[in-house]
């Protein structure tokens, strides 16, 4: 499809709703989270990313992502975040920021750390980047190292100055769990040394490697009972000049969280390959056909794909979803945990109190992992 007819598609689509015969009525997108490769210095034991990771070779090339920038643009998407992987990894990822820069996007990097100078922050804030996000893995630096498989916390101390010496905001991620959890008091006071404007502590959740390690990463009930009143006093303390996010392992609730606004509401996901995602985690429903931008326009995949419609909307739901009153709040759950845990991704999510599989979650919980004993990931192929 030629730009002009991309243009011309993504106007009609967002005046007058989908094509004859696409499953429901979609709003265009917010926000693309870009994965520009799976290539990673770090190898955490609760990574997200599938279990098969994509090799460099078969990776878009620059002219192909500069493409689906353009494209995302023309469909409707504000919020461009460059991840990964490691997106430093890639040499192009100052050309790619300056593209999404000038379509009108603001740009995020969700980073390691690892592998940016000074020379390339200030590269890339000149060329428009609007936002940082580094992961932080813990609070000690035998702590952090541990979970990264390698030395990096003192360099993402580094990455946190450079990114305040540019002038940027700056998030910090930190992926908790039962070897980090007691460290959290020392997370958030790390956080506020390294100046970060927002802090999110999100307790894992269970795709990719972590659902691999889930026993060992699994938090006990006493750990997140001593979390949340020092999350709640750490929040008063510093409102107005950090925001704390945190969020909880729905394991351990009795309700799920929403889907992502639900299921292809808002943003999708680009893998390194080029499979589109309605949402990060989708490659875990082995059941859901993927399709990829070397093959098909963004926005027919947006709009059409037996994939973004497989969950939209509420007429896939089985009860009790279908009946449920929080149905148009939790949209069901998650797909993806749902297919982990039963096999049918149209399952209730079983996290889901009222599901007639949530004895497969307490049996988990009910499990002690006792210390944490992780299967490590390793390196992705690298350029040959």
């Amino acid at each position: 499809m030629r730009g002009w007819e991309r243009r011309h598609a993504a106007q009609r689509w967002w005046g007058e709703g989908p094509r004859a015969g696409s499953v429901m009525s979609a709003e265009p997108p917010l926000g693309m989270l870009a994965e520009l490769t799976h290539r990673c210095p770090l190898h955490c034991p609760y990574c997200s990313n599938p279990l098969e990771l994509i090799a460099k070779h078969n990776e878009l090339t620059t002219a192909e992502w500069l493409s689906v920038l353009t494209q995302a643009r023309e469909l409707g998407v504000l919020q461009v975040h460059l991840s990964g992987g490691e997106p430093l990894a890639r040499h192009d990822l100052p050309e790619l920021v300056s593209h999404a820069n000038g379509l009108g996007c603001y740009v995020n990097l969700v980073t390691s750390g690892l592998g940016l100078t000074e020379s390339r922050m200030t590269d890339l804030a000149e060329r428009g980047l609007a936002h940082v996000q580094l992961s932080v893995q813990g609070a000690s630096q035998q702590t952090a190292n541990l979970i990264a498989g390698t030395r990096a916390h003192e360099h993402k101390i580094a990455a946190a100055e450079l990114v305040r010496a540019a002038g940027l905001p700056l998030s910090v991620n930190v992926v908790l769990h039962r070897a980090n959890h007691d460290e959290l008091a020392d997370i958030i006071a790390l956080a506020e040394r390294m100046g970060a404007d927002r802090l999110e502590l999100a307790n894992t959740q269970y795709y990719g490697w972590a659902l691999r390690n889930r026993d060992a990463l699994m938090p006990t009930r006493e750990q997140l009972d001593a979390a949340e009143p020092i999350v709640r006093a750490a929040t008063e303390r510093v409102r107005g000049h950090m925001e704390i996010v945190y969020v909880i392992n729905d394991y351990h609730e009795a309700y799920p969280k929403p889907c992502m606004h639900g299921w292809g509401a808002r943003q999708f996901t680009l893998a390194p390959n080029g499979d589109v995602l309605p949402c990060p985690a989708a490659t875990a429903i082995t059941t859901l056909e993927l399709d990829n931008v070397r093959d098909t326009p963004l926005a027919e995949i947006w709009y059409d794909s037996a994939s973004f419609n497989a969950f939209r909307g509420e007429d896939w739901m089985q009860e009790p979803c279908r009946s449920c009153e929080l149905r148009g709040k939790d949209f069901g759950g998650c797909r993806c945990q749902a297919f982990l845990l039963t096999g049918d991704a149209a399952a209730t999510d079983p996290v889901c109190g009222k599901s007639p599989q949530r004895q497969l979650v307490d049996d988990i919980l009910a499990a002690d992992g006792g210390e944490p004993a992780f299967a490590m990931r390793g390196p992705v192929e690298r350029a040959r």
